[in-house]
């Protein structure tokens, strides 16, 4: 079961790479740009991967050190209006610490007995929710992001996806 496992630790360990590079072929004019109402900034996107690294971590940290931990939802400015846009760091702040907690997510991560590979836990949001399925959703976060990022930068507009 969860055969996986060493592909998804391994996607995790390439994504800061594959982020900054990403991130170095973007015209620095085009970071910042607001594609319209709703939208976040390329540069935004960047922090809230950044920012939420610290999450994610404490989640795996949860899950090796209890049975069936539970979780509350994180969802950025819920509760606020209008809804809030990432904090901004420099860029290169920014990746620095995605790449910084992932490091520490890795380490913990390829050190989890099979025994916390199989814990579930509780997550309103979700039918099922495991040590397992949070790392898939992690790797799958970072690259829904980064895929955000591209169409942000090059998507004409009438073809731009709009989240609701």
């Amino acid at each position: 079961m969860n055969r996986d496992i060493p592909e998804l630790l391994e996607g995790l360990r390439r994504t800061p790479l594959v982020l900054s590079e990403f991130i170095e072929t973007i015209p620095e004019s085009k970071r910042n740009r607001r594609r319209g109402d709703g939208f976040w900034t390329i540069a935004e996107h960047v922090n809230h991967l950044a920012q939420v690294q610290s999450i994610l971590l404490d989640r795996f940290n949860r899950f090796m050190d209890e049975e069936h931990p539970e979780f509350v939802p994180y969802i950025p400015g819920k509760d606020e209006d209008p809804p809030a846009t990432p904090e901004l760091l420099s860029m290169a702040a920014a990746l620095d610490q995605f790449g910084q907690y992932r490091k520490k997510q890795l380490m913990l991560l390829e050190n989890a007995p099979q025994i916390v590979w199989q814990r579930t836990a509780k997550h309103p949001e979700y039918d099922r929710y495991s040590l397992y399925i949070l790392t898939r959703h992690t790797l799958l976060h970072d690259y829904w992001h980064m895929y955000r990022m591209e169409e942000l930068w090059l998507t004409k507009d009438a073809f731009l996806t709009r989240l609701e």
